[in-house]
Formats: structure tokens, sequence, C-alpha cells
């Protein structure tokens, strides 16, 4: 992270021409305005002005003059540029109204919200994502899903070809700050994965969309196609974004209880009560497409009871096998197209709710639950994630909690872009019915 003196030194230092202060419309996609390097002082005083009306879900046409400041502890240079006389650099930007007030439709300031809500209850908290993603041949800009590569889950070359491409991404997220813990091969063809260590969810959540901006960014400069969709291809794995969650009270991991014989505290139990209890709205935000829901099917690993367990990979939330300060909880529901600001701060409104009323999660399921009849989940209280966007959707308008997390801006954009989305997928005629119909009836 940088202070201000130190980004105006590479500034100086490194031939900076332009720099691009990023933000994030409601769905997560990346927007960016690209400044001479001159106008930054003006930036970080009083902030570039642009019309919030042309972004998605920001604001209305009356209401369209908006601010973005940039945070200077987001600098970085891009790492692509540096062969170039002059460089880019980026910043990250929070969303404010004409009148000096911060945004409440700006994603960032969600989560900063309910970061400052957790604060006064004397908790940090930091999160682990793990982002998958495919990476596809690229044939003239178009639509298709040829695997870049046949390797498999943990294969290497020459099986995996995209090992050289894993490591150019490595290499410039490592230039951008990131501390890599580990990139592998998934287990479908032409699948990836890349994780970057725990940290405070703020910075998290900006890493994430720095994460995809750099890994398409890398991806195009070699001549392939990075995609986060959910399911991409019919039949194989699809791509998730497990994230790994703890709460801290100081230095001290408010999860761990060595007292007790799971070495998980009432504060951890409560907070999975709460996440059990407003999983079916978290699912609206933390999985936004039609395509989510193609992922969240059984066979593959993804989650679609709502239960908690020790280890279990078929629950939603598990415990890895860490205490102490590693000491954690992994919600393995959300997948990368999500909005991470929002999606953090969901989970957070969830946890902290749980904590607050001692939600309690009953006991561990550590059966593999894919295989218990409805009968045996019913015995045990375990219900399903929605099926589809639309229940989802439903499910978020019924929840005050989450709702109020997100706040009346965001809930109501979210829900009339996913439910347009729902609508418009509902009345599509798909290939699929015609091969299936047209010849029979």
């Amino acid at each position: 992270m940088y202070s201000q003196e130190q980004m105006l030194g590479v500034i100086q230092e490194k031939n900076v021409e332009f720099i691009r202060l990023q933000f994030s419309d409601i769905q997560g996609i990346v927007k960016n305005v690209a400044i001479p390097a001159s106008r930054l002082g003006k930036a970080l005083k009083s902030g570039i002005s642009f019309d919030g009306s042309s972004i998605e879900g920001f604001a209305r046409i009356q209401e369209s003059d908006m601010l973005l400041r940039p945070d200077p502890s987001t600098f970085n240079l891009l790492p692509w540029t540096s062969g170039e006389d002059s460089r880019e650099a980026r910043l990250i930007c929070d969303v404010y109204l004409a009148n000096g007030k911060p945004f409440e439709g700006d994603p960032r300031y969600v989560l900063r919200k309910q970061l400052e809500l957790a604060g006064e209850m004397g908790y940090t908290m930091n999160v682990g994502p793990e982002l998958e993603f495919f990476l596809f041949e690229k044939q003239n800009g178009g639509s298709a899903t040829t695997p870049h590569d046949f390797g498999g889950y943990f294969d290497l070359g020459p099986v995996d070809l995209a090992e050289d491409i894993r490591i150019k991404i490595v290499r410039a997220l490592t230039e951008m700050d990131f501390t890599v813990e580990a990139s592998h091969h998934e287990v479908a063809k032409g699948q990836h994965e890349i994780d970057f260590v725990y940290d405070n969810a703020l910075r998290n959540a900006d890493k994430v969309l720095t994460f995809k901006y750099v890994t398409k960014t890398i991806a195009m400069k070699e001549g392939l196609r990075a995609t986060f969709m959910p399911k991409p291809i019919f039949g194989a794995a699809g791509s998730g974004m497990h994230t790994n969650i703890s709460l801290f009270r100081g230095d001290e991991n408010a999860f761990y209880d060595p007292e007790t014989t799971t070495g998980i505290s009432d504060i951890a139990r409560f907070f999975i009560g709460g996440l059990i209890e407003h999983a079916c709205a978290i699912t609206a935000v933390a999985n936004p497409l039609i395509n989510s829901y193609k992922r969240l099917v059984l066979g593959f690993e993804a989650p679609v009871y709502i239960s908690w367990s020790g280890p279990n990979r078929s629950s939603l939330i598990r415990i890895p096998a860490g205490r102490g300060l590693s000491t954690r909880l992994e919600f393995r529901s959300p997948d990368p197209t999500c909005n991470p600001y929002l999606t953090f701060a969901v989970i957070l409104a969830a946890g902290l709710d749980g904590v607050r009323r001692g939600i309690d999660p009953g006991e561990p399921v550590d059966l593999n639950v894919y295989e218990l009849s409805k009968h045996d989940r019913n015995d045990l209280g375990i219900r399903t994630l929605p099926a589809n966007l639309k229940e989802a959707l439903e499910s978020l308008e019924a929840d005050r909690v989450i709702r109020d997390a997100l706040g009346e801006h965001v809930f109501q954009n979210m829900f009339r872009i996913g439910m347009m989305e729902w609508e418009a997928y509902n009345t599509y005629v798909h290939s699929w019915e015609i091969e299936r119909y047209i010849n029979i009836f």
C-alpha cells in the first residue's frame, strides 16, 4: 500500500503519463476514466466529476452529477505498460454525490458501512476468496467455449498448456502488491485457480476486481479469452468463489476457542447461524446471474443444501482444519461474477445478525448431504438454496437484514436488474427446446 507522498514519488520516478480511475457498478463491472497524471492533484483534492446516470443502477438523469475520489492506498502501476516510454497506473475510487456526501449506491461504500458496524461491536472481518476461471480459445471475438488445454485437477505441462499464462498472471498480480499463495489447474478442461492471501475484507474486495481485470487483460494479450462465468460448459465443473471468513477482535481470532472440542467459539457458531438463516437472500447477491444456478446443482461439489460441517465439502459452510489464528469458515456458494463488495457486506451482515441474536446453527452435518433422502434432510432441518435467480430475488426481497445491509438504493436496482434478466431469459426460445420438441409436437 502507498501513502499519498509515496504514490506521487513513484509517478514521477516511473514517468507515469496516465492514471485510470476505477470503480465498480452494482453488478461488479469495473468502470474507469483515464486522466493525465498532471490532473491527479485535482482528483485527490476535489474529485473528478462524471455522469452517474450513464452507469447501470447509479442515478436518474436529473440527479446525475457525481464525483470519483481516488483512494491512494490502491495505487498500482499497470504491469503490461512497463515496456513503454511512459507508464499507466490505476487508482480505485469511492463515489460521492455532488454535495460531498458518500453515494449510497457505491458498492465500496456499502461494504465500508458494514465494516464500521462490525467495528462498533469490536470486530474486523478478514476474507480469503478463491476464484476459479476458464481460459478459452479466442475465435474472432465470438462466444465459443473451446478449452485452451485438456488438463485436470493439479495437472502440469505438457497436458496443462496454461502453466506459462498462469505464471504471467501471477507475476502481474505480484507487481500489483498481491501475495499469491498458489496457482493450479482446476477440475475442468481449461479451468484454473489462483489464490491470494487472507486480508481485510475491503482490501480483498478491491483485489477481487483487480484480479479479474488482470486475468482478462493478460489472457487477451496471449490471444485467449478468460471468463469468470459460473457454468460455461454443460456437464463440466463450474467456477466458484469459495470465501474463507474470520472475525478478529484486536489480534485475536474471535472464531477460535481452545476450550471447546471443535476448537471453534460460540461467536463462530452464531456467525454460522446467521449465514444459515439468511443464506437464501445472500444467494441473490453472491450468485447474481441466470447462469449462476446452472452451477448450483448436484454432482459437481457446488453447494445445494444449507448445512454446516467440519471438512465436509457437501455442506454450504465448512470449517477447514486450521485452528488458532487460522480458524475460519468457508462459505462455498458465491461465484466469481458477484460484486465482491456487496457479497462480503451481506455475508458480514448475516453473520453479525447471528452473533447479536445468538442464532444456534444446530449440530454440524458430517455426512454426504448429497446422498441423504429428502426425508432425512427434512429430519435434519436442511433447506435448499434457491433453484433459480427469481427464487433468490424473492428471498432477498423478504429478508429485511440483508436488504438493510445493501441499502434501499442498491436493493431496488439489484432487484430490478435481476428480474429484467429473469424475464428476458424466461421468454427466450432456446435451442434445447427446438431440438427437443419441434419434431415431436
